[in-house]
């Protein structure tokens, strides 16, 4: 990754990655209405164990802290708003959160607008944070879960060289009831692809 590519305005903690289509920015409260509208719809809650908000009073409630933790002196769990580069349109969500330094890893998860599904963008924008993440952040390993049942993930995640390391049993609280969850990483030193 082109470290130029990413921005970073250390006093007003403003960072941008942009992609081919995209570009991530940290969220901010005015995105709420745009986050709500992602949350409320059921195809988006699927796989989803945080459910759907009555109101975006409960949304603003659930994104309030992830705000807070931009403010801090060390960034260590970002949730960037995925906006398309050319309308500036609100496409979903995603999320990096960061171990102790010790541990040097970080974890990833993504939820996008059932408009986006299909079109390559979970897996442009996933390509471009593991590259931040060991480029920029200088991560060792990078992880993510996924519900067995959810196809459509399991596809992105290994088309970006994400390795399947395991399975844990009913661990997802889903609508649906339990579900297992499959564990995925990918170590600095793997092939990206």
């Amino acid at each position: 990754m082109d470290k130029a590519e990413v921005v970073i305005n250390i006093q007003m903690k403003k960072i941008a990655i942009t992609t081919e289509r995209t570009k991530l920015r940290l969220i901010e409260l005015s995105d709420v209405a745009a986050i709500h509208q992602l949350h409320i719809l059921p195809e988006t809650d699927e796989f989803n164990t945080l459910g759907i908000p009555a109101h975006p009073a409960e949304t603003k409630a659930i994104i309030t802290p992830w705000i807070a933790a931009h403010q801090l002196a060390t960034i260590n769990n970002y949730t960037f708003a995925i906006e398309d580069k050319q309308s500036g349109l609100f496409l979903g969500l995603f999320g990096l959160q960061l171990s102790k330094p010790k541990y040097s890893s970080g974890e990833v998860w993504y939820k996008l607008d059932p408009k986006c599904w299909g079109k390559g963008y979970a897996t442009e924008v996933l390509r471009k944070v593991i590259a931040y993440g060991f480029d920029v952040l200088n991560l060792h390993r990078i992880t993510a879960g996924c519900a067995v049942e959810n196809i459509a993930s399991i596809r992105v995640l290994e088309k970006v060289g994400m390795i399947k390391e395991g399975r844990k049993r009913q661990v997802l609280p889903l609508k649906t009831g339990w579900s297992d969850n499959f564990e995925y990483a990918i170590l600095e030193s793997d092939v990206r692809r």
